[in-house]
């Protein structure tokens, strides 16, 4: 199991193509489902690589396995469509522990914003997104004053050094949102929930986030009505394909003189979408 991918992405200077083609890894992301004893017990995103490590670990740190109790882990991939592949992990505890987990299981559907963790099978984790229809008009030199006002909207970050930020700019560039939180997840969604309290339209300018760009980040931005998603670091390779799906354009690894996009900031690129296996 490959743990990473390459894209063909433009390296662009917030108005100047420096490099087209040029080849950029970023790290497989897939649903796993856990099913402990015949039950569906979670489905995680992950990187498909150790998957039997995980599945230990992760049983471990909810609680329902010390080590000497976890069984074989038997991996079964599952084909999931035009999304690619999803992986089944199934494991065996003691039955002494099925209470539990049948009890865990029920509460684990609250227990997450990342919106997958209470869902039992890979086929339902990806669920189909809305297609954007108004394209962002956002330029390369809005993308550049939004992140230039980014820093000064963050003062829960100055303050901790410990908070993601989710932000939203006009198309001009001009700060409206800032929200923070300690979790990525939860940052937007503040973010789109301060939007729809504002009566504010998502479309009518861009969304920044200050973390890696995993496919949650990029279904929550399509599902408010953003077109355009700017993130700090890197993207998944699922994120680039269900922004792709959504017609939602992506800048990522936006630092102070250069971004990489997925979409160009102007027009769609369809050889920046291309995802090749390394």
């Amino acid at each position: 199991m490959n743990g990473a991918k390459t894209i063909t992405v433009r390296r662009n200077a917030y108005g100047t193509d420096l490099r087209a083609g040029e080849r950029f890894a970023i790290p497989v992301e897939a649903p796993i489902a856990i099913e402990t004893n015949g039950i569906a017990y979670a489905v995680m995103m992950a990187t498909p690589t150790a998957i039997e490590d995980f599945v230990t670990g992760f049983l471990m740190a909810e609680g329902l396995a010390e080590a000497d109790e976890v069984g074989e882990v038997a991996v079964h991939r599952v084909e999931n469509g035009e999304w690619g592949t999803g992986y089944v992990a199934r494991v065996n505890l003691p039955p002494e522990r099925i209470g539990a987990i049948v009890a865990r299981a029920r509460r684990r559907v609250g227990d997450s914003s990342c919106g997958i963790c209470g869902i039992e099978g890979v086929e339902a984790a990806l669920r189909p997104l809305p297609v954007l229809k108004r394209p962002s008009r956002a330029t390369a030199a809005a993308i550049r004053r939004g992140l230039d006002g980014l820093q000064a909207g963050q003062a829960l970050g100055r303050e901790t050094h410990a908070t993601h930020a989710a932000a939203f700019c006009d198309e001009s560039g001009r700060m409206v949102l800032v929200r923070e939180d300690v979790g990525r997840h939860n940052a937007l969604d503040k973010l789109v929930g301060a939007l729809a309290r504002a009566g504010m339209d998502p479309g009518a300018g861009f969304m920044i986030v200050t973390s890696r760009c995993s496919y949650e980040l990029v279904e929550k931005a399509a599902r408010a009505g953003c077109p355009l998603l700017v993130a700090i670091s890197a993207p998944t390779d699922l994120a680039v394909r269900r922004a792709r799906a959504a017609g939602l354009k992506l800048c990522f690894v936006a630092r102070d003189d250069t971004m990489l996009l997925v979409h160009d900031c102007d027009e769609t690129d369809e050889r920046a979408m291309r995802l090749v296996e390394q």
